[in-house]
């Protein structure tokens, strides 16, 4: 019979036996009961995180949904804002070269003005005078070079505010830029579900740019850009408005210079005609004088002449009757109605050669004074010329009229970044 070999282990008894096996279920219902509550938690888990999840999403897109209606309502105030700022920029440009037409407008006058006192340096004598004309004359350059002054400080004013709303509408273009890139971003995200293709994982996405703002500042920044935009439209406006008045009050004043040179200058044209007729009128008066005291002189030449004869008929006759002899070499009523003759022929040639002297001296007075009035004559006419060449000249002022306005095409202006309208933008 073979040998029996037990196993060489320890040996528990029948309690130990049963006590492990009480162990054994007790700790398989403790798992069980653990596994159960674990599945009970992570089903609730679930739930709560899927609810959660989808609440936080749907939370996120209503952000978004509002932050997009934000943006857009200040995009929609940033694009009126720069539309009214281009209508600004526009009249304010049409205005400056409206200014810089009525600058142009001024060369005329002022030439026409110093060409007239050119001409009237022509004048020579007594007629080279200080009248109202010059005076009028040179109140037109002083006006016109003051109004030239005016002019150009008001388009070195509308230059420099067209630089500020340039540099304003380069700052809401940027903000506008901005907002429709943010709304293309928040509108993409709040289109992107989990089932689209475009999502993934990202390397630190909660990371903070450095650039990054707090919805304040966000909100200040656009604005101060649209109080910045519309305090400049506001400078604009009352510049234009100052500069139109400035302009009406200018073009006022001027018109009413000219009208007061122009009748100045009409009236000296009047009182040297009438100056001229006069002297022509002398003239002719001496001339005629001239004339007859030629006549006259010739008359007592003539008669002197005569006087002369007689004078040779009495001495001869007093002379042969001094060849009597005797007691005829009588002084007889002859010898003294001779002698009485004498005498009154000697005072008669006297006084004729006195009158002549006299008549003679007078003539050469009026031939020279008849000279001085011809050469006055010939100034006068020099002078009278003189004013209907600056009265022409003047014409030219009433053939292009100062108030005459011509339309010069706008170009139209484009904002810094190139674009005519806000509207591209979107493009």
């Amino acid at each position: 019979m073979a040998a029996f070999h037990m196993k060489p282990a320890l040996r528990h008894s029948v309690p130990e036996w049963g006590t492990n096996n009480q162990q054994l279920s007790a700790t398989a219902q403790h798992e069980r009961h653990i596994s159960n509550m674990v599945q009970q938690e992570g089903r609730a888990l679930r739930n709560d995180t899927s609810c959660k999840t989808i609440w936080d999403e749907n939370e996120t897109s209503c952000r978004l949904s509002d932050r997009i209606w934000d943006v857009a309502r200040w995009k929609e105030a940033l694009e009126a804002c720069a539309q009214k700022l281009d209508e600004e920029m526009e009249a304010l440009t049409l205005c400056k070269e409206q200014t810089e037409q009525a600058l142009a407008a001024t060369a005329l006058p002022l030439e026409v003005s110093v060409e007239c006192l050119t001409l009237r340096e022509g004048r020579s004598g007594y007629e080279l005078v200080q009248d109202p004309v010059e005076e009028q004359l040179k109140k037109d350059v002083t006006l016109i070079e003051a109004l030239q002054q005016i002019l150009q400080q008001n388009i070195h004013k509308a230059f420099e505010q067209l630089c500020v709303l340039q540099e304003a509408r380069h700052q809401l273009t940027s903000d506008l830029q901005n907002k429709m890139e943010a709304l293309d971003i928040d509108t993409t995200c709040l289109s992107l579900t989990i089932k689209s293709p475009e999502i993934s994982l990202k390397t630190d996405p909660k990371r903070i740019p450095n650039s990054s703002s707090t919805p304040q500042t966000w909100v200040e920044f656009s604005q101060f850009n649209v109080a910045h935009a519309q305090e400049a439209m506001q400078v604009s406006q009352h510049m234009r408005e100052d500069m139109n008045l400035t302009r009406a009050q200018l073009q006022n004043d001027l018109e009413s210079q000219c009208k007061a040179t122009d009748f100045a200058l009409r009236k000296r044209f009047h009182d040297e005609e009438q100056a001229r007729d006069e002297l022509e009128w002398q003239i002719k008066n001496t001339e005629d004088e001239m004339a007859e005291m030629q006549n006259d002189i010739r008359r007592l030449d003539e008669d002197l002449h005569a006087k002369t004869a007689f004078m040779k008929l009495a001495h001869t006759r007093l002379e042969n009757r001094t060849n009597r002899s005797g007691m005829d070499l009588c002084r007889d009523e002859v010898q003294y109605g001779l002698i009485n003759e004498v005498n009154q022929l000697e005072a008669t040639i006297l006084a004729l050669k006195k009158k002549l002297s006299e008549a003679q001296h007078s003539l050469q007075k009026m031939q020279l004074h008849h000279s001085h009035m011809l050469q006055d004559l010939s100034r006068k006419q020099e002078s009278l010329s003189l004013e209907q060449r600056s009265m022409n000249t003047r014409g030219r002022l009433t053939s292009t009229s100062y108030t005459d306005k011509i339309p010069v095409p706008l170009i139209p202006l484009t904002n810094s970044s190139g674009r005519s309208n806000l509207q591209l933008l979107a493009q």
